[in-house]
Parts: structure tokens; sequence; C-alpha cells
């Protein structure tokens, strides 16, 4: 899966998706902080390859692509959308294909700006990046060419402060990097980053008004921060493979980012800093039980704007959530099965 699988929706349920076969199931709260409901099938019955990428907007609906089989040795991108927990999702829609037809390509990457429309990124059979939009008044935009050249899976889709949409992706010896110069444009390719990024670990947050981060962990196994405009910064080793999930919080009155991951123990790894002060240093501290190897992490917050934590295995579909305790410090409630 790509993006934050763990979201708060507009009514402050937390609700979680994962694959499962050939389809997408829900789980959510009953409500805020209460018990979970059973799993749902989210979009219809759509058979969909094992792929999936989530986004938000500020309006908390969540929106879900994956590719479908079409024809024999062909698929299509689809795009569902979730308003509300409680509610049943749209059915997925079909968006088409970067190359028009042809098997998948890569894995999507969907980000929304702040007038609720999905930009959904895809590596393209000849290497480079493209993107289809949502109109404002419903329907899709034609896919757009955003070039690159050996683009490599794993896209890191984000949207500012200012909900304008970005986009980052890993290349060969660096970092490619596209921004919206203005709501509802085309996202324009900015500067590079030359740097030993290892393919697979990228995820992005926004950070301030004007800013985002991407974290990536580079080819010696440090994970790293970097914002456009300045210089990566070696934040500490990874605790694991694959991207962090990364989250703002309010930690005893200060605005700090939190990352989780799951480390090379099988427990959760969290860090935590003063956002975009990576300077001030940060240290992985382990949670849970041992998991599955197949389990992910993801961080959120609710209705109260505590730190949420879950972690989720494909293979056994086991669910276990953790919230920070009120008081003082990142001090988290014993680990609990949902």
């Amino acid at each position: 899966m790509n993006g934050d699988w763990l979201m708060r929706g507009r009514d402050g349920r937390l609700s979680v998706y994962r694959l499962s076969g050939a389809a997408v199931l829900c789980r959510a709260e009953s409500g805020p902080g209460g018990p979970w409901t059973a799993e749902r099938k989210v979009g219809g019955d759509q058979k969909l390859h094992p792929v999936l990428a989530l986004g938000q907007g500020a309006d908390g609906y969540a929106h879900l692509v994956s590719w479908r089989p079409t024809v024999k040795g062909e698929a299509g991108l689809v795009h569902s959308t979730h308003f509300r927990p409680r509610l049943a999702a749209l059915d997925w829609t079909p968006i088409g294909h970067p190359n028009k037809k042809g098997d998948r390509t890569g894995t999507p990457a969907v980000a929304v700006d702040a007038q609720g429309r999905a930009h959904v990124f895809v590596r393209n059979a000849g290497g480079g990046v493209s993107m289809v939009a949502q109109k404002e008044k419903g329907g899709w935009d034609p896919w757009r060419d955003l070039e690159g050249t050996e683009v490599q899976d794993g896209l890191a889709a984000v949207t500012g402060e200012s909900g304008r949409v970005e986009l980052y992706a890993a290349v060969p010896g660096g970092l490619l990097h596209w921004r919206q110069e203005t709501p509802g444009a085309q996202p324009v390719r900015q500067e590079a980053l030359q740097a030993p990024v290892r393919p697979g670990t990228l995820s992005a947050l926004a950070t301030s008004a004007d800013g985002t981060t991407v974290f990536y962990t580079d080819t010696s196994g440090d994970l790293c921060a970097w914002r456009p405009g300045g210089k990566p910064v070696t934040l500490l080793p990874s605790a694991g493979s694959g991207p962090v999930s990364a989250v703002r919080c309010d930690l005893d009155g200060h605005d700090c980012t939190l990352l989780a991951q799951r480390s090379a123990s099988g427990r959760v790894a969290f860090a935590a800093y003063p956002t975009e002060l990576e300077s001030a240093g940060a240290w992985w501290t382990e949670s849970g039980p041992r998991l599955p190897l197949d389990a992910r992490v993801s961080v959120a917050t609710d209705e109260n704007e505590r730190v949420v934590a879950a972690t989720l295995s494909p293979s056994t579909g086991g669910l276990l959530l953790t919230r920070r305790k009120d008081e003082p410090g990142l001090a988290l409630e014993a680990w609990r099965q949902v």
C-alpha cells in the first residue's frame, strides 16, 4: 500500500484500509474512541490487482486508487471516494492508463488539493511520471506527462498547507520533485537532489505553511530528511525497511514530527523531534509486541488530537492499536487487538 492507511474521518472516527485478495476492505470505529465495526468491502465487486494507494483531503474524505485487470495482459487504474467511515464508499470508477493502454506500470500515489480534487500519479511505461486529476465539478482531466527518466517505484505525493500538491520520486542517484505553482495547475519539475536514495523508502509530510519534507533511507541505511531549497539532513539510522509513517502532533505544547517504522526486531519503533528542527536530534524507542514480517505501521491523530498508532498484517488481518496516554512525553497505552 502507498499512503497512510490509518485515517481520521470528518466525523472524528478512525478507519483502516487493507488489501485482501482482489478487494479492499475497511474497518472503522463505531464512534470516536468506540468499538470497531466488522470489515466491509470498498467500491463494490470490481476485482482488483493487489495494489492500493490512499490519500485524504482537508475535508476528511478518503481517496483510493488501484489497478484492475481489463483484457488479458492489460490493466487500468480505478478510483473510489469514501466520504465517511459510516457510509459505503463509491463504486470504483475507471480513470484510464498513463499510456492509454497496457499492463500495470507502477504503484500509484494520491494527493488531494484544497478543493478536494484527487491527483493521481504513477510511473509510465517510458520511465517518467504521468498524472491525472479530478475536475472541480466532476469528471477527470486528460492524462498529463510530467516527464522524468528512470523513475523508480514508490512515489510520495503530498499536499502542502497551502493546498498545493507536490510529488517526490526516487531515481538512480537522487530525488525528483514536482510542485504546483498555483492551485489546480499542472505540477512543475523543480530542483533535483543528488543523493544515494534507497528505492521504496519515500514518504512526505507537510511541515510548514509553504514547505513539505520528504523522508527517505539512503544506501548506507540512514533515515534522511530533505526540504527543497535546503540540504538533506541525516536523522538517525533507519529502524527497519520501507518508508516511515509520519504525522505532525502536539507533544507537551511543541509542534513535533512523529515517525514510526517496524523495526528489525519486529516491534514498532517511534522517534519524535521538533518539526523542521532535525538538528535537535531524534532516537528510536520500541513499543509493543513482535509483529509478523509483513506487518505495516501507520500513525495519525484522533478526534482529541492524541497520537494513535496502528499495525496491520496483510497475511493475518490482525489489527493492533495504541493511543498516547494523557500525560507528559510520548507514553503509550498498552497495544490492543481490535
